[in-house]
């Protein structure tokens, strides 16, 4: 007797070649958190439908409206960071007077978000646009490598915001220090350390756990060589957030600062704001999740950490560089210089002296300004603390 029906994945089971005739059982997916089984027939047409449908089957009822919530949060999130991104790097790159120190590190943080969501949605692409190929026999290598990736984009992107917490606690901490030294040392350890994980856990999961497209968890163990050094970029970047708390109030109480205590102290909170999604503390929320809840909460966390995630990078670049006084000023800056040269035809055009006002523009988000450098060096603006 011939297979009459081949094998087929029905996007949440894989179904194995059958006789005609056969009916084929196969348990319930993983996140029904059932041990119940569906079934299908193969007849002279094919397979049939389900001749018990997953809800009664695996005693769950498949939320859509949450799903398809979370999956367009997911899509709309990313998609917007990644526009919102590209136009912040775009900024720091054109206007001249942006280029410093502490811009340089906000696009090498920029590039680590877009990185993650390139790579997020070219292994989403990998992993469901060829569902029968990739959840039924095959199992190509291109699809690991993208999830290597894709996971190494992650890190880098943790460890530049720890490149960010400890350049910002630096800054306000120390008197002096070496810029250019740093933002070589940021450079280095903020894309290799992450290559130095991601190659021991594609190791660890070619020896040990070597199937599907390496998305199991299996072994718990391999899993945690990825989440401990998250973990300890999120506890680091607490402690240089609670450290630039406690120098900030330290600053409040100081006698001077006592006639613009409330402005300060407004200042304060919005820093502060600043600072959380800066180092991506909302994480802490969901690292420590239990690995065992029912699926109702598990939904309902995914929803929540998908639309946090996916939209940070839009939230860094606005407070990083829409909200950025400097960058408002320049941009200012640059509309009159280009209405002031724009010809005319109703009257001669006046000749103005120059258009930028004496004095540093006030950033309103940013603790670190670039200062306006002097005219006559021609080099790049230095890093300053404005506190």
């Amino acid at each position: 007797m011939s297979v009459h029906c081949k094998g087929m994945w029905d996007h949440l089971n894989c179904w194995p070649p059958a006789f005609l005739g056969e009916t084929v059982s196969q348990p319930c997916p993983d996140f029904f958190d059932s041990e119940g089984k569906v079934q299908r027939n193969c007849t002279i047409d094919g397979w049939t439908g389900l001749l018990v449908p997953h809800a009664d089957a695996c005693g769950y009822t498949f939320n859509e409206t949450l799903q398809f919530l979370g999956e367009t949060m997911y899509t709309a999130g990313y998609t917007l960071s990644l526009i919102s991104l590209t136009i912040a790097i775009a900024i720091f790159c054109l206007f001249r007077k942006l280029h410093c120190t502490r811009n340089y590190i906000h696009i090498q943080l920029f590039i680590s978000f877009i990185l993650r969501a390139i790579f997020i949605f070219v292994r989403d692409a990998q992993l469901f646009n060829n569902e029968e190929l990739y959840h039924c026999d095959s199992y190509p290598v291109a699809c690991k490598v993208v999830l290597m990736f894709s996971n190494y984009s992650i890190l880098a992107n943790y460890s530049w915001l720890l490149a960010e917490g400890h350049f910002l606690f630096t800054l306000v901490s120390r008197s002096f220090f070496s810029l250019k030294k740093h933002l070589a040392w940021y450079i280095v350890l903020s894309w290799g350390l992450p290559l130095i994980v991601i190659v021991s856990w594609g190791c660890a999961k070619y020896f040990y756990e070597d199937e599907g497209c390496w998305e199991t968890r299996r072994h718990e163990w391999i899993w945690w060589i990825l989440r401990v050094p998250v973990l300890l970029t999120i506890l680091m970047n607490l402690i240089f957030f609670l450290g630039i708390l406690r120098i900030l109030v330290s600053k409040l109480r100081m006698p001077d600062a006592q006639r613009n205590e409330f402005s300060q102290f407004k200042r304060l909170i919005k820093s502060t704001f600043f600072l959380v999604a800066l180092f991506g503390l909302h994480y802490i929320l969901f690292v420590f999740l239990p690995v065992e809840v029912s699926s109702s909460v598990f939904k309902i966390w995914n929803v929540a950490e998908l639309a946090l995630s996916s939209t940070q990078g839009f939230v860094v670049a606005v407070l990083y560089c829409f909200m950025n006084g400097e960058v408002q000023h320049e941009i200012q800056r640059r509309w009159k210089r280009w209405r002031l040269t724009r010809p005319l035809p109703s009257r001669r055009r006046q000749h103005h002296g120059s258009i930028s006002h004496s004095g540093s523009p006030h950033t309103q988000v940013s603790l670190l300004p670039c200062s306006p450098g002097s005219p006559t060096t021609g080099g790049p603006p230095v890093d300053t603390v404005e506190m």
